[in-house]
């Protein structure tokens, strides 16, 4: 036995001397050992990535030492892999499973990419991990409960994916973590109590999931909370009075529940540095507290849709970092009629840009000093409130202002010559008040101005040619005044005039101009129940993307014009109570969308005619015409007379068709085989989602757009850009679906491709192009700049997903397009180019034609979209085009699509 031992350390020696007499080379075997493990995991994450568009993982190869692949980060003795950043690199594909093989890894972010599937639960063998980011993807599945062995995470950011159930209350156990970020998710069930125990946390947001029940007063035990948001939720109850005492609060964001009670009236002395007060869309009541004046560092103030009630503060003007007072959708006022006194005071708020004071209870004049308020302001809301006396003069010193409205009020006296100074303004609503006097002829030096309503006041006069001058209104109300004289025809020059121009109810005289015609792409007219007379002009149909038309109740003469059977899209028509003779034209059963159709009170004769409208008693009226004939049988209208000449062309149309019939025949055969042209210029239903009358024409806010998206959820997702992406939404409360195009303003460019595309959209329509329902330039619940167009909804998505189909998992659909359906997706892309090119008053070169850019409706009919690279030519720019078009390429980098512009 003790030979045998004394054998073996002899061996022992000799191996230690051979391999260098030191044990130096089994540690770096061991280390090359370790370091393969490494490069193994990064290669196995690398095979789950299915595109990779930016080719991130290009240098992920043998050629370099994988601490030097991008997004990798290496210790520098032990070149063991310490941080993986890959954030924004359009990845797809799942989290590889060997992730957990890098034991030295301490930080992850793959913030912004497409990464799908399950969070894998052997993210928990990560014993160093400090820091994990993998929001604003498309993870599914819960949160793995293994997380919670990392026991050295500080940072937790899962927001804006698609995770599901309840949060684990495991978190709790995580001593050291101080941002908890689940926002906009799909989590259930309630606020785990025991965070109260995580005294490091300084973050918790929970915002926008569906979790029900109260905040746990235990949340109150943190020290050092600084974020609390839980808006978004189905939260209830009375907010914990303890919570109001965590002075260490900076932004407390609880909106869009259903929380109850009042808010302290000393929590601006108990919450001194708090700089965001977001509690909008609940039920509380009670006043505004006074001591919000001592909260100095208090920059948003969001109290919008409660029940709140009472004077407000006068000391708000304290709060000079102040820039966003929402107080929309309350009861706030008193009945003294002075409640607009405090206004003086927030002329000390030098960086306000918002101040929403709208659908509330406020009496009194609006004082002077609202001309000294902070001249960053941009939007200014009074609507709907009980605000009498005049406008002051100092308005014009807003020069920041891009929206005022003070609708629904009981205002009198003139309309200040001093509100043209207001030359950034796209919105101004002074409708229904009592305003008299002249429209002033400075409202045409807003030349930003896009809506511009003053209807239901006493204003009168004539209307300012100067309105000719704002070359970017597309709204323009003046209906229900005492405007008398002739329309200007510099209003019909305004081609930005694409939704409704409104003069009904005033005392407008002469006749409706052949200029009428230029307003190519207007959507509404109305001119009802003035005093115009003479014949309805054959140049209303040039307006071939016309809705509504209303010239009743006028002295037009004439019979109606064959020119109007262009108005294939017309939807209400109202020729009633005037002078117009003749016979009732039969192209008016041929308009399919038409669903309101008014004749009556003229002096109208001839057959009714019995197909389309016409059909519908309760959507057409010929009363009053005394005489007309025939029609549907409930009309109880006379017969229709056949005279002589009448049979003698019945014979002789019985001897042109027994004469032609063998022809006919002969044809047959050719007909068949070109039947498919037929066919495609048969009228197709339209998708029904966005053909309703009432969904045409409305105003749409940053708020509905939250709510339609399911904020801006990834889940309705559609497709990205290059400056946007767009959201598949349901707009409350028709549940109309459509597209919402959301731009990133951050990204450089994007500004001007918003602009571009509302000037190139706005002058066109057709029915091979993506049609905008209307558009949002607004402020999000930031504070930042938001910028949305909303687009009719494309079922069947883009070409591109035709022509090459993918599923999520990479494997192609059985998805084929037909020989047929390829060439009339060809004829419908042809024919939206030959009208951008020759057939727009200004042509239109889009720039960026591509599979991508050309959708396909529930009938696949193609529909040309994004607009944003696109130019208007004028006649100057004819020469310029021609010597630039083939030096610069827009659009598409590296391959461009057979046919692009």
């Amino acid at each position: 036995m003790g030979l045998s031992v004394f054998w073996s350390f002899i061996i022992f020696i000799h191996v230690i001397h051979f391999l260098g007499g030191s044990l130096h080379s089994i540690t770096v075997v061991a280390a090359t050992f370790s370091n393969e493990t490494d490069r193994f995991a990064l290669l196995a994450f690398k095979d789950q990535i299915a595109n990779d568009p930016l080719r991130a993982l290009s240098s992920w190869n043998n050629s370099l030492h994988f601490c030097k692949w991008q997004g990798v980060t290496c210790r520098r003795r032990r070149q063991r892999v310490t941080a993986l950043n890959l954030r924004r690199m359009e990845l797809k594909g799942l989290l590889s499973l060997n992730i957990a093989n890098l034991t030295f890894l301490w930080r992850i972010n793959l913030q912004e990419n497409k990464f799908h599937g399950p969070i894998p639960q052997d993210i928990g063998r990560l014993f160093h991990l400090r820091y994990l980011n993998l929001s604003q993807n498309n993870f599914q599945g819960q949160i793995p409960i293994n997380i919670t062995k990392c026991s050295n995470l500080r940072v937790i950011d899962l927001g804006h994916n698609d995770i599901v159930g309840e949060i684990p209350v495991e978190l709790s156990t995580l001593p050291k973590l101080t941002i908890i970020d689940l926002q906009s998710n799909k989590l259930v069930g309630s606020i785990p109590p025991s965070f109260g125990n995580i005294s490091s946390l300084t973050v918790l947001s929970l915002l926008d999931n569906s979790l029900g029940g109260s905040i746990p007063v235990d949340l109150s035990r943190i020290p050092n909370l600084e974020f609390l948001e839980v808006s978004g939720n189905r939260l209830s109850g009375i907010i914990p009075s303890q919570l109001y005492n965590l002075s260490s609060l900076l932004a407390f964001s609880v909106t869009d529940n259903s929380f109850s009670g009042r808010i302290p009236s000393d929590i601006g002395l108990t919450l001194p540095n708090l700089e965001a007060l977001l509690v909008g869309g609940n039920r509380l009541t009670g006043p505004i507290p006074r001591s919000l004046g001592n909260a100095l560092r208090l920059e948003e103030l969001e109290l919008t849709d409660n029940g709140f009630s009472g004077p407000l503060p006068t000391n708000l003007g304290r709060l000079q970092s102040l820039a966003w007072l929402n107080l929309v959708g309350n009861q706030l006022g008193t009945t003294e009629g002075d409640d607009l006194r405090f206004l003086a005071s927030l002329t000390n708020c030098s960086d306000l840009t918002l101040l929403g004071l709208e659908y509330n209870n406020l009496k009194g004049v609006l004082p002077d000093s609202v001309g000294n308020l902070s001249i960053q302001l941009e939007m200014l809301t009074l609507s709907e409130n009980q605000i009498f006396g005049s406008i002051p003069n100092g308005i014009g010193n807003l020069a920041g202002l891009t929206q005022l409205t003070m609708d629904h009020n009981r205002m009198t006296g003139s309309v200040p010559v001093s509100i043209g100074k207001l030359q950034s303004l796209q919105v101004l609503d002074l409708s229904i008040n009592r305003f008299s006097g002249n429209i002033p002829f400075s409202v045409g030096n807003m030349s930003l101005l896009g809506e511009l309503y003053l209807a239901e006041n006493n204003l009168q006069g004539f209307i300012p040619p100067t309105l000719g001058n704002c070359r970017n209104l597309y709204v323009l109300n003046l209906s229900q005044n005492s405007l008398h004289g002739d329309i200007p025809k510099q209003v019909f020059s305004l081609v930005s005039l694409t939704l409704s121009l409104s003069l009904d109810g005033n005392f407008l005289t002469g006749r409706l101009p052949e200029d009428v015609g230029d307003l190519k792409n207007i959507e509404e007219i109305h001119v009802a129940r003035n005093r115009m007379s003479g014949e309805i002009p054959q140049a209303l149909g040039d307006c071939l993307k016309l809705e509504h038309l209303s010239l009743e109740g006028n002295f037009f003469n004439g019979t109606i014009p064959r020119s109007l059977n262009t108005l294939k899209v017309i939807q209400i028509l109202d020729l009633s109570d005037n002078n117009l003779s003749g016979q009732i034209p039969k192209y008016l059963e041929e308009f399919r969308f038409l669903q309101y159709l008014n004749l009556s009170f003229n002096d109208l004769d001839g057959e009714v005619p019995q197909e389309g409208v016409f059909r519908n008693l309760s959507a057409s009226s010929v009363l009053g015409n005394k005489k007309v004939c025939g029609g549907i049988p409930v009309l109880q209208l006379p017969s229709c007379p056949i005279t002589a000449s009448k049979k003698r062309r019945r014979s002789l149309v019985i001897k042109v068709v027994i004469a032609v019939f063998g022809t006919i025949l002969c044809l047959l055969i050719l007909s068949c085989l070109f039947g498919f042209c037929y066919w495609r210029k048969k009228p197709r239903k339209r998708l029904s989602s966005t053909s309703s009358l009432k969904n045409h024409h409305f105003k749409v806010s940053y708020a509905e757009l939250l709510k339609a998206t399911n904020a801006f959820s990834s889940s309705n997702l559609i497709g990205f850009g290059s400056y946007s992406s767009v959201y598949k939404g349901v707009l409350d409360p028709n549940e109309m679906i459509v597209a919402v195009k959301v731009l990133n303003l951050q990204q450089r460019g994007a500004s001007k491709s918003f602009i571009t595309e509302c000037e190139a959209l706005r002058n066109i329509r057709h029915r091979n192009l993506v049609k905008v329902l209307t558009s949002c330039s607004s402020i999000d619940f930031k504070g930042d700049h938001f910028k949305a167009l909303v687009l009719e909804f494309m079922p069947n998505g883009s070409l591109e997903k035709w022509l090459h189909p993918q599923d999520d998992d990479g494997s192609s659909h059985l998805r084929k397009l037909s020989l047929i359906q390829r060439l009339n997706i060809a004829i419908d892309v042809a024919s939206a180019l030959e009208y951008l090119h020759h057939d727009c008053q200004t042509p239109v070169i889009h720039r960026d034609l591509k599979p991508s850019n050309v959708l396909l409706d529930a009938d696949m009919i193609a529909h040309v979209g994004d607009f944003g690279l696109a130019r208007l030519l004028c006649e100057s720019d004819h020469y310029s085009q021609n010597q630039s078009s083939s030096a610069v390429i827009k659009g598409t980098i590296g391959y461009v699509a057979p046919g692009s512009d």
